[in-house]
């Protein structure tokens, strides 16, 4: 498992003192108000930052960070992303799972054989839609309903899912 979360990307940044625009990567933007750190990842290497201030408008977080009080010092940090340790996070619900462990999982069908890697998940507001890639490249689209994926074994990588007819060509 990943021991770092993405919980965002900085857009832009905000007024002359130092603020970042960050674009969240989380359906709970509340969550920011918690931290007390983040860290910002800065060519693979992670720099950690004490927040000083929270703002929110339109979807969007603002962060007034510690040693970064000049548009020019944020502008250095456009682009990147923010990242927070796994433990700061709360625990998910039952059948509920992080994009960050899905990605990379192997998945099988119910008749054990392999469709091939977790590549991307596609949220759609009913349910996320998992990209499986195999080793060609084919792609197949997974729907996360409960009708289709009957397993997942985040510590093992492993999905299990049930092909309903015209899922696959």
């Amino acid at each position: 498992m990943e021991k770092y979360f993405e919980i965002g990307q900085i857009v832009n940044t905000s007024g002359l003192k130092g603020v970042i625009k960050v674009k969240p990567f989380t359906d709970d933007i509340a969550k920011f108000n918690d931290l007390e750190t983040i860290y910002i990842s800065v060519k693979k290497e992670l720099k950690e930052f004490k927040i000083e201030q929270v703002r929110f408008s339109k979807n969007m977080v603002f962060l007034k960070l510690e040693g970064i009080d000049t548009i020019e010092e944020a502008e250095k940090y456009r682009n990147l992303y923010l990242k927070i340790k796994r433990d700061k996070d709360e625990k998910l619900d039952k059948d509920t799972y992080y994009i960050v462990d899905i990605l990379g999982c192997k998945v099988y069908t119910d008749e054990q054989k392999e469709l091939g890697t977790v590549d991307d998940v596609f949220e759609t507001g009913s349910n996320d839609v998992y990209v499986v890639k195999d080793e060609a490249g084919k792609q197949v689209l997974l729907p996360a309903i409960k009708e289709v994926i009957k397993n997942i074994d985040i510590e093992n990588k492993t999905i299990i899912v049930h092909l309903l007819e015209g899922l696959i060509q």
